[in-house]
Formats: structure tokens, C-alpha cells, sequence
């Protein structure tokens, strides 16, 4: 009786779940999927800030500010555009935007969205409509058809809603689209009181690069912008959004994965009923900013080489070169490889301007750098026994057939062997070597010497594979996402192999003639030049204990082929330039005793236009070296380009004065340091 009773209860209530299930279905179910259809969930990433930069002794160079963004996102069903123009629309009177990028097609498509469809029946009628293959080319032609003078009709508050509209339709489904970014406190307010009436708009926190000295070294810090159209798959593949902002150039770019920051995710809910949307925040996980990176720059140092540069190039004035005026520097450690300084100076010539930085032209221009290179050469001499150490050749023109004559700046140096050859800057004893290594033997005046073309070929190939080992000509190895490898010469002749000895023929950077000279003062290793020194997680406040994520040892790239003897015997001749060659009366005396070379490239220069374009002759400065030359610490180099010569108002020893500033510099700072000035606001 008790399991009939059981079973008869049992009965009931799966009765009553039937008739529940069915009320909700049958008699409620419409009710409940409208009421589904008026909710919408939407989940938003927002950026987290990038990570910040510090220099090698701690100063904060690269910051975030923060600011407020004005945001759009796209639900995913996707808003229709005259949804988008009516919120446009309401924007507009509260928030200031640049409305230079509205373009004439974007004034017609506004124009367009808001026919009725008889007023676009009267741009293309229903006959022509059926002779157009496809929707695309009626809407092209609607486009074309609109008159002008409606598209000039159009008021100023009309080009900012298309202003607004056009960022609103970059959105991609969820993801929240930037309309304006450091909007005011005003602009907020104002928007922020009718929120409830903007689906898809809100005001998030957001943040800005900022530059703590200003242009100093700005270049090398790189630029953020949108995800470029050749990369976007890329960046997709990694969980990117594409409209996300990441590194698009230099120490940005190449460190992307380490300062970009971990997103925050805002959920929210929005419920629409007749005459009211109602949306909610339900769910927020913070964000996190970017690992920061610890740089080998000094910025004090750096600050002072600009001032350095700017100095000489405004003494010399535009007067003292042929066209721009221009001037490069580079420090770096040779035992480490860590960038200490770059610089780089350019004023255009044609302008009337103070100059401007150029610091990314130490690694993106090339020059012919002139008897800088001739250390290199020597010791390609002693590396394919061409000559050894105390070789002696007199030093005369040199005149072979079909060639034109070959000589050293001067003729008074008579006869002189490899470290006078150095100290002298002698052309013809790096000629000697060259046309050796092609097999020719010079002795008498417009006489055949031996070499041929296979010959030329080969010593061409061996001279680069030597100076590919200093750096000069190859890959550097600095951690930045692009540099100039230089330029090869053309024409693979006797007299340019000549030239190619001494600096006159191939092109190279400026931070491939400091590696190459440092190479030379490390001893023959040739280190990595790098930037970055550590990466460290971020500090939530100011009392947290720094922690390395990544410590950047210095590398080692090769060590060059020649010996320990005749790299010591190369410096020695390094040093005697200094003391009592080309460079003495700059040098001779000062304390930070320094090793180096001086070059001096002739070119040839266009100027002019049409009928007028000319050539004019001139020189580029160029000097490198180390200090102190028993034991280097630092090593330097210094192009000054295109200058007149000396005969046309050009200024001697430009590239001498700013390499000797620059080390008195540096040697002041080991024992008296200020820091960096902040840069006015």
C-alpha cells in the first residue's frame, strides 16, 4: 500500500514538472527568448600600460601618463551605421576632434547613410540598377552621384560626427576602439552623465609615452602606434587584437613581448526593455603593466655629447659644408659592448632651422669613412703575410696603366713602415698591401704590375672578410629590429681595391666604425654592442624589492684572426697617431691618454637643380679611438659629413673637437656627477 501511495506522489510532481516545462515553453517562451535577445554580454580587454625604461645608473627615461580614453565597442551583434551616426551625433557637441583625415569619400558615405530610399532611387533609378552586375557597383556609383555641392554644405559639427563615426567603425567585434585618447576632465564629465544613453561608449582608463629628457636619445626608444597592415597576422597569431597599440620601431619594437602589459578584462551587461537600456559592470580582472628594461645609457653622458655636437655644428656654421649639415657620435664600452652615448645632429640645408637630432643616423647612414679603416688594413696585412711588422715601403705616387694616380695626402713622408704608416696616415703603404694581395708588384711608372681580374677579385674578397670581422661592413649584432649594413662598391677594379685600403671605396656606419675600433682595443674580440642591459619585473611601489626577470651578459660575436702581437703592434701605431702624428696637436697632451685614427674621405657632392646641379668637392671628417690606451674603458667614433674644404670656408678638426670633448667629458663623470637635466615640461 505504502510503495502504491510512493509511486501515485511520485506521479504528481513529474506531472507538474511536465506542465511547469510547458508553461515555459509553450505559453512563456517567447517572453524569455525576447528577454535574451535584449541582453547582451560584452567582454572588453583594455591595455595595460608598457613597461617603463631606466638608464644604467637608475633615472627613469621612458614613462607612462595617465589619461582617460574615449572608447566605442562593438557589441557582437553588430550595431547598424545609422546606430553608430545617432551616437556619433549625440558625441559630437561634448568632445573636441581633428577632422584633417575626413576624406571626400567619408563625407558621401555620411551623406549617403541618411537617404531615405527614395532620394537614392533618384541617384540611380530602378532600370539602371538592374543593368549593375552587383550591389558594390550601385553603392560606388550612389558615391559618385552625390552632388558636390551637398558634400560642401556640410557643417563643421557635421565633420566631426563623421570624425567620430570613422573611429567608431574601426571596432572590432568586443574590442574596444580608441575614438579619442587624453580627453579632458570636461569632456568626461559631460559624457559621463548621459553614458546610459551611449551603447558601446565608455571612458576607460588609459596611458601615454612620455620622454623624461625630452628628445635625448628619443629615437632609440621607438614608437607606439597601431598594428601595421603587413603584420597584423602575425600579431593576431600571438593573442594580439587588432586594435591593439604595440612597438612599431626601435628598443619598442624590438622589446614588444617584454613591455607590453597583461590586460585588464571588463564584463558588462546590457538589458534592453521597451524605452530603456539598462548596462551594468559584472565582472573586472585588472590589468597589469609591462617588465620595465634597464638600459647601458648614460643619460648625463648622452645629454652632454648632444650639446657637444650641437656646439661644433653651430661654430662651424651652414657655411662649412657642402649641403646638410650634419655630425655623429658614438661611445661605447669595448670590453662589454654596452652603448654608453649615440648622438647624431642634421640640419637640412635648404631650411632655416637650428638642426635637429638624428641619433638613429648612426645606425641607418652609411659613409666612406676615409683612413679610419686603416688599422683594418694593416692587419689584414699581417693576417695574409702581405707584409709583417717594421716592413718598410717608400711612400711615392703611384701611376698604373689605365689608373689614376695614387698618392698620399702628402708627399714629404718618404720612406716609412707600419707604424709610421699609421701615425702618418699613409695611402701608399695601404696600397701596397691591397695591390699585393691582387698579385701586383709596383716598379715602374704606368708599368703592368701582375694583377688580372681573377686576382683583383680575390684580394677584393679577402680585404672584406678581414674587415667583416671588425664589424665593418656586417652585421653588428645591436638589439634594435633594424641597421645599416653599409654599401659595397660597385666595380671591382685595381684602382678601387686602392681606395678600398684606405676608406675611399665601401660605406659603413657610424656604430660599425665604433665596434670596429673597439674590436681593436678589446684585444681582437669583438663584442655585441647592445642596449639593454636587464629586464626587471614592475614596482608596485617604490619599497618593493627589484627583481631581474633577465640579465643580458656581454657577448662575444668573434675573436679576430689576427695575433696577439701584431693587434699590440697595430695599437702601438694607434697611440703614436695621438702622440705624434695626424691627431697630436689635438691630443699630444691630454690626460685620458687615447689611442685612435684619424680619416679624412674626399667626396664629391651634387648640389643644385636642373641646368644648374653641379658636383662640389669636399671631405668628411672622421675620427676614432679608445682611452685610457693601457687599459680602455671606452671607445668612440666620429663622422662629420660633407664638410667644404678647407679651401672653400670649411672647418678644420670637427670631428677631432667633438671626440675630445666628449672624453673629458666622460672622464669628469667618473668623479663628479649631477645627473641628467629633466627635461621642461
Amino acid at each position: 500500500m505504502r510503495v502504491n501511495i510512493m509511486f501515485f506522489f511520485i506521479f504528481l510532481l513529474f506531472s507538474g514538472l511536465i506542465l511547469r516545462l510547458g508553461i515555459v515553453q509553450i505559453v512563456q517562451g517567447e517572453d524569455f527568448e525576447s528577454e535574451l535577445a535584449s541582453t547582451t554580454n560584452i567582454i572588453s580587454r583594455i591595455n595595460a600600460p608598457r613597461g617603463l625604461m631606466y638608464d644604467r645608473y637608475g633615472h627613469l627615461v621612458v614613462d607612462n601618463t595617465l589619461e582617460l580614453s574615449l572608447t566605442y565597442t562593438n557589441p557582437s551583434r553588430t550595431q547598424k551605421p545609422v546606430e553608430m551616426i545617432a551616437i556619433a551625433r549625440k558625441l559630437e557637441p561634448m568632445i573636441d576632434i581633428d577632422t584633417n583625415r575626413v576624406t571626400d569619400r567619408d563625407k558621401r558615405e555620411y551623406i549617403l547613410l541618411q537617404m531615405k530610399e527614395d532620394e537614392r532611387y533618384r541617384l540611380i533609378n530602378k532600370e539602371e540598377r538592374k543593368n549593375l552586375e552587383s550591389n558594390t557597383l550601385i553603392y560606388r556609383l550612389e558615391l559618385e552621384r552625390i552632388p558636390q555641392q551637398r558634400v560642401e554644405d556640410l557643417t563643421k559639427a557635421d565633420k566631426k560626427i563623421i570624425a567620430i563615426y570613422r573611429q567608431m567603425q574601426r571596432a572590432h567585434m568586443n574590442n574596444a576602439q580608441r575614438i579619442k585618447r587624453n580627453i579632458t576632465e570636461e569632456e568626461a564629465h559631460q559624457i559621463s552623465e548621459i553614458l546610459d544613453q551611449l551603447p558601446g561608449i565608455d571612458i576607460l582608463r588609459d596611458s601615454r609615452r612620455t620622454y623624461v629628457y625630452g628628445d635625448s636619445f628619443r629615437e632609440f626608444f621607438g614608437s607606439i602606434n597601431v598594428i601595421p597592415k603587413g603584420k597584423v597576422d602575425h600579431f593576431l597569431s600571438r593573442g594580439y587584437e587588432q586594435s591593439d597599440l604595440v612597438g612599431t620601431s626601435f628598443l619598442e619594437a624590438q622589446y614588444e613581448d617584454v613591455l607590453r602589459g597583461k590586460k585588464a578584462v571588463v564584463e558588462r551587461t546590457t538589458q534592453k526593455t521597451p524605452g530603456n537600456t539598462v548596462q551594468k559592470k559584472t565582472r573586472e580582472i585588472l590589468g597589469a603593466r609591462g617588465n620595465d628594461l634597464v638600459l647601458t645609457l648614460d643619460m648625463e653622458l648622452q645629454q652632454q655629447l648632444e650639446n657637444i655636437i650641437s656646439k661644433e655644428m653651430n661654430k662651424a656654421g651652414k657655411g662649412s659644408f657642402i649641403s646638410d649639415r650634419s655630425a655623429y657620435a658614438v661611445l661605447i664600452e669595448p670590453k662589454t659592448g654596452d652603448i654608453l652615448a649615440m648622438a647624431g645632429y642634421f640640419d637640412p640645408a635648404n631650411e632655416k632651422t637650428e638642426g635637429v637630432s638624428d641619433h638613429i643616423g648612426n645606425v641607418t647612414k652609411a659613409f666612406a669613412m676615409g683612413s679610419t679603416v686603416k688599422a683594418a688594413s694593416v692587419l689584414t696585412g699581417f693576417q695574409t703575410n702581405i707584409i709583417q711588422p717594421g716592413d718598410r715601403f717608400l711612400d711615392e705616387p703611384i701611376y698604373l696603366p689605365a689608373t689614376p694616380v695614387k698618392k698620399s695626402w702628402t708627399n714629404q713622408l718618404g720612406v716609412v713602415n707600419d707604424i709610421q704608416a699609421l701615425e702618418q696616415s699613409s695611402n701608399v703603404y695601404m696600397f701596397q698591401i691591397g695591390m699585393r694581395l691582387a698579385n701586383c708588384y709596383y716598379k715602374e711608372k704606368d708599368e703592368h704590375c701582375g694583377w688580372n681580374t681573377n686576382s683583383i677579385r680575390k684580394a677584393y674578397s679577402e680585404v672584406r672578410n678581414s674587415f667583416n670581422q671588425f664589424g665593418l661592413g656586417s652585421e653588428t649584432g645591436i638589439d634594435l629590429p633594424y641597421s645599416e649594413t653599409g654599401l659595397k662598391g660597385g666595380s671591382e677594379v685595381g684602382g678601387n681595391l686602392m681606395d678600398l685600403m684606405i676608406g675611399q671605396y665601401d660605406t659603413y656606419t657610424p656604430l660599425q666604425l665604433a665596434q670596429y675600433i673597439a674590436t681593436i682595443a678589446n684585444d681582437g674580440y669583438r663584442m655585441e654592442p647592445r642596449l639593454v642591459r636587464e629586464i626587471r619585473a614592475p614596482l608596485i611601489n617604490e619599497h618593493d624589492r627589484t627583481i631581474v626577470i633577465k640579465r643580458f651578459e656581454p657577448k662575444i660575436l668573434n675573436r679576430i684572426e689576427m695575433s696577439d702581437a701584431h693587434i699590440k703592434r697595430v695599437k702601438e701605431g694607434l697611440r703614436a697617431v695621438m702622440t705624434k702624428g695626424t691627431a697630436a696637436k689635438k691630443f699630444a697632451k691630454v690626460r685620458y691618454n687615447p689611442a685612435g685614427k684619424t680619416g679624412t674621405a674626399q667626396v664629391r657632392i651634387p648640389v643644385g637643380e636642373g641646368v644648374n646641379r653641379h658636383f662640389v668637392e669636399g671631405n668628411t671628417q672622421t675620427l676614432v679611438g679608445y682611452a685610457p690606451y693601457d687599459d680602455p674603458e671606452i671607445a668612440f667614433a666620429v663622422v662629420v659629413p660633407f664638410a667644404q674644404l678647407d679651401e672653400e670656408g670649411g672647418r678644420k678638426g670637427m670631428a677631432q673637437n667633438i671626440a675630445d670633448d666628449a672624453m673629458k667629458t666622460y672622464f669628469k663623470l667618473k668623479k663628479v656627477r649631477k645627473g641628467p637635466t629633466l627635461s621642461p615640461q
